[in-house]
């Protein structure tokens, strides 16, 4: 095979760890630049039962992309955006484009692609992998909402295209063929996924879409290589708003309501009630962190809402009144809230928002400890008594945390910052309890960063060893050999 193999530590170091500090090991790293090269890739692997990881941009949360032994294959050399179309609002791309790159292609377009992850950094394919999503999930869902087409190699090198619509399961039955005429006989797991937003395993429902299979498996059933996503036209314009409170009561209520009024104006397509794109919260600790980069945060807020809401030049002023009651009803300070007017000032919202996540990364890193940030979810009429349960049993032992995330969807990151190895080791056994108290109240123990090879604990938690033992079973029809993956979403 005539492409770039490289087996020296020092070159291969970057591809033996993610964002969260999880570390790996390997044999070699191959870079195919085409999926002919993917495809002879498996056969080999596959033919010495040797195992084989997909790695993105390096950006994931749960070790998913870290080798735990055979080879890796990177992506990042399928990279080519081979199609925007603003007619049909579709976009045809390779697994290795980066989002930010891909967001400004079709922002020129006047076009919009909303999942958008917190890191822009990140893969196209592997948000795919992962059905990631981020701010703008609230309103328009995950990744798997966009996707239209898959291209994907089989462990074996045989070739799969799935279009959405084109083949659906029979109930819990579904037959697929191959591009050499390989049929595919499955039976899918019967189980009940939490109704919140989750990625936690394969995705198996009655009457489903086959593409969804495949959306967050997380590399473990094949390699994509091409993949069709669905655009939207670019709103007209964007309110921006952060808005500081002076408890976190009045924060809670301030989203609760805000959620509550969004979801009926979807619900009945209303043009004339606020439908929030985003609905962020940031505890006073988060506030705090932040605290030295942005000088203005009141010095009395103790929690902070971010929220955004698509209006036109007509319904701007009505849209603006209406989240300016909200925040009066609900105390919030008006003259520190912070509204974007600009395009600068979009930007500034922005890195306020995500600087809280590179913040903890640097802090982790620092510190030489993997990541204790959780991605739990709950539905929305268990969240303050799960965001109670988690904040105070984090605060009793003494931990230094902070709280950010989506609330409008009742999912929240608590990042636990440990001074050393007792308080991470202390820190371990509350992040568990957290996703199983989130299981508990018919949540999720990961809402949007997948399962990977820290959290297969909480999955078998959640749907217990019969369901996992069938996603087993399931993976072994595309996998017999069990190679692709190794580790990530089953213990290997």
């Amino acid at each position: 095979m005539n492409m770039i193999i490289k087996t020296d530590l020092n070159e291969i170091q970057n591809y033996l760890v993610d964002a969260s500090n999880f570390k790996g090991f390997c044999d070699a790293v191959y870079f195919p630049q085409n999926e002919k090269e993917i495809s002879e890739i498996l056969k080999e692997t596959n033919e010495k039962n040797i195992s084989v990881t997909v790695a993105g941009n390096g950006t994931g949360l749960t070790g998913a992309r870290v080798p735990q032994g055979g080879i890796v294959i990177s992506t990042e050399k399928l990279n080519r955006i081979i199609e925007i179309n603003p007619k049909e609002f579709f976009a045809i791309v390779e697994p290795g484009v980066v989002l930010s790159e891909f967001q400004e292609q079709i922002k020129e377009r006047n076009l919009l692609y909303p999942p958008d992850p917190t890191e822009k950094n990140c893969f196209i394919g592997g948000t795919v992998a992962t059905n990631a999503s981020g701010e703008k999930t609230f309103k328009y869902g995950p990744t798997r909402n966009f996707v239209l087409e898959l291209d994907i190699i089989l462990p074996d090198g045989d070739k799969l295209k799935l279009t959405r619509g084109s083949q659906k399961a029979d109930g819990f039955h579904l037959k697929l063929k191959t591009q050499s005429g390989k049929d595919f006989e499955i039976e899918l797991p019967e189980f009940r996924m939490p109704s919140t937003k989750n990625t936690a395993g394969y995705f198996c429902k009655k009457d489903m879409d086959a593409i969804d299979l495949f959306i967050g498996s997380e590399g473990t059933l094949g390699v994509i290589t091409k993949i069709k996503l669905k655009l939207l036209p670019r709103p007209e314009k964007l309110i921006s708003c952060v808005v500081f409170f002076d408890n976190e009561i009045n924060a809670f209520k301030f989203i609760e309501k805000a959620r509550d009024i969004s979801l009926n104006t979807k619900l009945r397509s209303d043009p004339r009630c606020i439908e929030a794109l985003a609905l962020e919260f940031f505890d006073e600790r988060a506030i705090n962190f932040l605290r030295n980069d942005y000088s203005q945060i009141p010095h009395e807020a103790k929690s902070a809402v971010w929220f955004e809401q698509e209006v036109t030049h007509q319904n701007e002023e009505i849209f603006f009144d209406g989240w300016m009651d909200l925040i009066k009803e609900f105390h919030g300070d008006e003259e520190s809230a912070w509204f974007a007017i600009t395009e600068d000032d979009k930007k500034k919202i922005q890195e306020f928002r995500h600087s809280i996540s590179a913040k903890i990364n640097e802090f982790i890193t620092r510190n030489n400890f993997r990541k204790l940030g959780t991605d739990a979810a709950v539905p929305n009429d268990r969240f303050e008594e799960f965001y109670t349960y988690s904040k105070t049993i984090v605060e009793k032992n003494r931990i230094d945390f902070v709280i950010y995330g989506h609330a409008g969807n009742s999912h929240i990151h608590l990042n636990m910052l440990p001074k050393n190895e007792k308080e991470f080791a202390e820190g371990e056994s509350l992040y568990s309890m957290i996703c199983k108290k989130a299981v508990e109240l018919g949540g999720t123990a990961s809402a949007e960063h997948g399962i990977g090879k820290v959290k297969t604990n909480y999955l078998l938690e959640m749907y217990g060893k019969e369901t996992i033992d069938k996603m087993i079973q399931l993976k072994r029809i595309f996998d017999p050999n069990m190679i692709l993956g190794k580790g990530n979403i089953f213990k290997s």
